[in-house]
């Protein structure tokens, strides 16, 4: 279920290419991908007091959900993303540490809401910062470790795991063929210039959990098919 061809890692440096007019992601269907993952549209789009990320697919969004396996190491993670060309910094983490994406995310195996807050029964949203690591398999990508015994600057709802991962609590809803998350205009503050594109994908947690501990281990469709970044945020 891995896009044929795609090098997530190379495809990467795409993110550095100038935009194309402000506008939405439009892709094809395709019969091949589970269609809970194929990927039909996707848009960020300023609202009013929000900046609205909207992926539409082909089937029922958040019908197919990771089987529990009762423990954290070796759990599988699904997931909606929304890979931007924002700095890090953006929302918290320190500048320049990698690809800054919006993700809706379901593990029924552990729980990494902030402030020890309880969501693996539920669909919801992080920040994750995502970089290359050829121990996750060549060309792939996984959420950056936070090395032992370092103190690296988090969002204030950082929840507690060696990662670089933010677990905002941000509206979130899956209705239909839509998955939606509402992020304050405040937390992105000027859109001018911002490019994202859209993802559908599977990560796996380390079963001997060292780093890489959250790899990329499937991407089951890509909205732009490269990972070019080709949309743009719309008021």
């Amino acid at each position: 279920m891995r896009v044929s061809g795609l090098s997530l890692a190379a495809a990467a440096l795409i993110i550095s290419a100038p935009a194309a007019i402000g506008q939405p992601i439009h892709s094809h269907e395709n019969a091949a991908t589970v269609a809970a993952f194929d990927i039909v549209h996707t848009d960020v789009t300023s609202v009013g007091p929000d900046i609205v990320f909207r992926v539409q697919v082909r089937g029922q969004a958040g019908k197919i959900r990771p089987k529990a396996i009762g423990q954290f190491a070796g759990s599988a993670v699904y997931s909606y993303v929304w890979p931007t060309s924002m700095d890090s910094s953006s929302v918290g983490f320190d500048a320049d540490q990698g690809i800054l994406a919006l993700a809706v995310t379901f593990h029924p195996d552990f729980d990494d809401g902030a402030n020890g807050g309880i969501n693996r029964h539920v669909w919801h949203p992080h920040w994750v910062v995502l970089t290359p690591d050829d121990a996750c398999g060549k060309g792939s990508l996984k959420v950056r470790d936070i090395p032992e015994g370092t103190k690296p600057k988090v969002p204030p709802t950082w929840p507690g795991v060696p990662l670089l991962i933010d677990s905002p609590s941000y509206p979130t809803s899956l209705a239909t063929n839509m998955v939606e998350v509402r992020v304050p205009a405040s937390v992105i503050g000027a859109v001018e210039g911002i490019k994202f594109d859209g993802v559908t994908s599977a990560l796996k947690v380390n079963a001997n959990l060292h780093s890489p501990l959250l790899c990329i281990s499937d991407i089951f469709d890509v909205a732009s098919g490269n990972l070019s970044l080709p949309g743009k945020i719309t008021k």
